[in-house]
């Protein structure tokens, strides 16, 4: 016999049909504003980096080919090959604290942009075509900004800085600030070559020793010297952390160690004037002393960074917890 059906049966006809899973529309989803602007964003930074790029080659070319130049003409400029990748070196030391591609910030490298363009008219107007070459860092951190935004400016700031070390100095500062470097090497040679027992009478930028006249030339006032020991020790404070006091006293140890360097490869070639050959004297001072004087300058650090170490010991500070568990242990 059949079972009539009622209401209830149909009912739940009704809800197991509903419990089926229906199937799914595949909708085509267009791409969200965000995400075109988004990409819109990249196409207008590469199209801006290109352009960047390909101005600043052709407005720099004849600046970078006056560098190069004088990296192969003096050798006390020769450690420009060097600057541009340690620069390259000192990001990739940081990579871990690279805070990522951010919006492009136009107003700050607008503004850097001006700065260079306004630096490059000052030059030819007044005839500085030297530090023409200063300009490069402004344009370079105007890129920067365009293609990476701010945060990533501010942290590429040191090594971009760093660039500055790649350019030779203006004649005219070279000239005014080697005048009192020249007297200054002259009578700190001259008394420590009386101090170790030396004949050394010192007449204006000459030293008098024994039957050689030794001049201290403009070439032998250590200004660069200055120049490449104060590069090292910017590139040390970029490698290693340190507080900013320690970072301020380590720039005001330049001088001295400059100085100091300086006087002891004069006081070491009037030695050999005297007591070897004037010929080895002089290749020793031209050839080998330029060499020997960056890591002299480098154990003098050393001998400040000790010092600070033993005058300034770091102390650590533990909780009761901690304290308790290591008692334990």
């Amino acid at each position: 016999m059949s079972q009539a059906v009622g209401p209830r049966s149909s009912l739940r006809i009704k809800q197991r049909r509903k419990l089926q899973p229906e199937p799914t529309r595949v909708e085509q989803v267009s791409p969200t504003p965000t995400v075109a602007v988004a990409r819109q964003d990249i196409v207008a930074r590469c199209l801006l980096g290109v352009a960047v790029l390909a101005a600043g080659v052709w407005a720099y070319w004849p600046t970078l080919v006056e560098m190069v130049t004088a990296w192969e003409r003096e050798p006390d400029y020769s450690h420009g090959y060097l600057v541009a990748p340690l620069a390259i070196f000192f990001l990739w030391w940081k990579r871990a604290s690279f805070p990522g591609v951010g919006s492009s910030a136009w107003g700050l490298g607008t503004a850097l942009l001006l700065c260079g363009i306004a630096v490059r008219l000052f030059a030819a107007a007044f005839f500085f075509e030297a530090i023409d070459g200063w300009s490069i860092l402004l344009w370079i951190g105007a890129a920067v900004a365009f293609l990476f935004g701010g945060k990533v400016l501010r942290w590429a700031a040191p090594a971009i800085a760093f660039l500055f070390f790649m350019v030779p100095l203006p004649y005219r500062m070279e000239t005014v600030l080697s005048l009192p470097l020249q007297r200054i090497a002259t009578k700190l040679s001259c008394w420590t070559l009386q101090l170790i027992g030396q004949p050394a009478v010192a007449e204006g930028n000459t030293i008098l020793i024994g039957d050689h006249q030794m001049e201290i030339a403009e070439a032998c006032s250590g200004l660069r010297l200055f120049v490449s020991i104060f590069a090292l020790a910017f590139a040390y404070l970029i490698l290693v952390r340190r507080t900013w006091w320690e970072k301020v006293l380590l720039v005001l140890c330049v001088p001295p160690i400059a100085i100091a360097a300086n006087c002891i490869r004069i006081v070491v070639t009037s030695v050999m004037y005297q007591h070897v050959s004037g010929d080895f004297a002089r290749k020793f001072s031209h050839d080998f002393a330029g060499w020997v004087m960056i890591p002299l300058a480098a154990s003098f650090f050393w001998i400040v960074l000790w010092y600070l170490g033993k005058l300034f010991r770091e102390q650590e500070e533990l909780g009761v917890g901690h304290l308790v568990r290591r008692i334990e242990t």
